[in-house]
């Protein structure tokens, strides 16, 4: 049974052979998301309050965020209203005044509005006043003051209702919600292998030849959690790095593309395996903002990918062909997907995997140690041969003694130890740093300038750079007419020549001054 459900998934029903007991397997629970596909957020406000009356004091946005069946509602219910109060405002003048009693019986009798016996003859003369259409038949008189306000009053009520009215109206209709109806985003995202990285791929698409200008993506990853301290974070949200240091986040939208996540250690999915996604539970958060090339104003589309919507080891068909002069896009093919090998492993276990199967960065530099060299027997490295009369230095042990016992010093033992300047510590000294190159000491003969010096005391020091032949380490000694003292390449070298350190050769109390 369970073999049955992994094949065909938990929505099937299962029977069994004779038909007499039916087992039901459990439906998954449809999952509640936070941003639907069409990109509306799955979010109710409640318990206001006395925080309503904020809507009124933006009543303009109020009006233009209200769907269309209320807005065309407040629209008619505005307009009638102005007309039917305004009109009564001109039957209660003529009322007052008592044009109703005289209209068509006294011909020397002057009404305030000429022809409105009535109610409706009042309502029609509002009606031809403002909306301009003047019949000719219904005026005011000049014996009417009041009338005379009343028509300024009514003037400037009436540009109000209409700027605030059809500018409600004119706003809603151009609003690029629509727009955002032709841009697609891919039905699942993906994740799988891109330049040899593990990485979350979802494609989007533009419908239209117009342009989205300045078009920017961004991508949020919505998942509770539990911090450190133990507070639990409902619907936290994490950025998801699409591009944003590099600039492909910035979109040239004309054709439809694949937006890429690296999966990386500082990604949220660092440590997301294959068989970790099916018991994740979290949810991508897809938005698109740009600028609609023939209105001018911001459009936003939004979609959103749960766990069950991401696909592991896929990736997207291709949609591009090339025609005769032009590129074709073929649409019916834009939520298509293929399986491709990918690793199930999450980063950050193939990380760990490579450290542990890699070898450690000291261990690869110390290769096995030779008798001779300290180092691998492997050939064709390069040698530097460092020679006491081109070493070029400034500052070293003696020189740093007071000038009384630099003169105590031999004049033999100072060329000497300016030779080993570079060299590693010797007995009695303090040791010099040769960072690490490896050297070997080789005796050689005279220096060209120097006084009576004995040529086994004269030294060259020898790079051992790696790996060093046999062959070429006797050459050095013929070269030489010496001995050779290795030098390990780990640590510095102890060797033994004729003469010491200046200092070893003062009494203890100078030795003392020196320290």
């Amino acid at each position: 049974m369970s073999a049955i459900r992994r094949k065909f998934g938990e929505d099937y029903q299962m029977v069994n052979t004779n038909r007499t007991v039916t087992f039901s397997a459990p439906v998954k629970k449809k999952r509640q998301r936070f941003v639907e596909k069409n990109g509306r957020c799955n979010v109710q406000h409640g318990n206001l309050g006395g925080e309503t009356s904020r809507y009124i004091s933006d009543l303009f946005t109020t009006l233009v965020d209200l769907k269309w069946r209320w807005n065309l509602l407040i629209f008619i219910l505005t307009y009638t209203v102005a007309w039917l109060v305004m009109a009564s405002m001109w039957w209660v003048i003529a009322y007052i005044r008592g044009d109703l009693s005289h209209a068509g019986h006294d011909s020397s009798y002057t009404p305030c509005v000429a022809n409105v016996y009535n109610f409706p003859s009042a309502f029609l003369f509002f009606i031809e006043t403002e909306a301009t259409i003047g019949y000719g038949y219904r005026y005011i008189t000049e014996k009417c003051p009041e009338g005379i306000i009343l028509f300024l009053f009514q003037s400037l009520l009436g540009s109000i209702v209409d700027a605030f009215l059809i500018g409600c109206m004119f706003i809603k209709m151009s609003q690029p919600k629509k727009r955002a109806e032709t841009l697609m985003f891919s039905q699942d995202a993906v994740i799988s292998q891109r330049d040899g990285k593990l990485c979350l791929m979802f494609r989007v698409g533009n419908l239209r030849n117009s342009h989205m200008v300045s078009a920017q993506i961004r991508c949020k990853l919505i998942k509770s959690r539990q911090t450190p301290e133990g507070e639990f974070l409902p619907l936290d949200q994490c950025e998801l790095d699409v591009g944003f240091g590099t600039g492909a986040d910035q979109l040239f939208l004309v054709s439809p593309l694949t937006i890429c996540h690296e999966i990386n250690n500082n990604s949220p999915f660092f440590d997301l395996s294959q068989r970790s996604l099916t018991s994740e539970q979290f949810e991508i958060v897809v938005i698109l903002e740009g600028i609609v090339e023939t209105t001018g104003m911001t459009c936003q589309a939004r979609t959103s990918y749960t766990e069950d919507e991401v696909l592991w080891g896929h990736r997207f068909l291709p949609v591009m062909s090339l025609e005769e002069g032009f590129f074709r896009v073929d649409y019916s093919q834009f939520h298509n997907t293929f399986e491709v090998p990918t690793p199930p492993y999450s980063v950050k276990e193939q990380e760990e995997s490579l450290s542990l199967s890699s070898p450690n960065p000291l261990s690869v530099a110390q290769t096995p140690s030779s008798p001779l060299l300290g180092n691998g027997g492997r050939s064709g490295r390069r040698e530097r041969l460092l020679s006491a009369d081109h070493a070029d230095h400034t500052d070293d042990k003696a020189s740093r003694l007071p000038m009384k016992l630099q003169r105590m010093s031999s004049a033999r033992e100072d060329k000497l130890w300016k030779g080993l300047k570079m060299g590693p510590a010797l007995p009695g000294g303090k040791a010099s740093s040769t960072g690490d190159l490896p050297l070997s000491i080789h005796r050689v003969g005279s220096i060209p300038g120097v006084g009576q010096v004995k040529p086994e005391e004269l030294v060259q020091l020898l790079s051992t750079d790696g790996d060093v032949e046999e062959g070429d380490l006797e050459r050095h000694r013929q070269a030489g007419g010496g001995n050779t003292y290795a030098a390990p390449a780990q640590a510095s070298v102890q060797i033994s020549l004729a003469g010491s350190w200046a200092e070893d050769n003062l009494p203890a109390k100078l030795r003392k001054m020196n320290r």
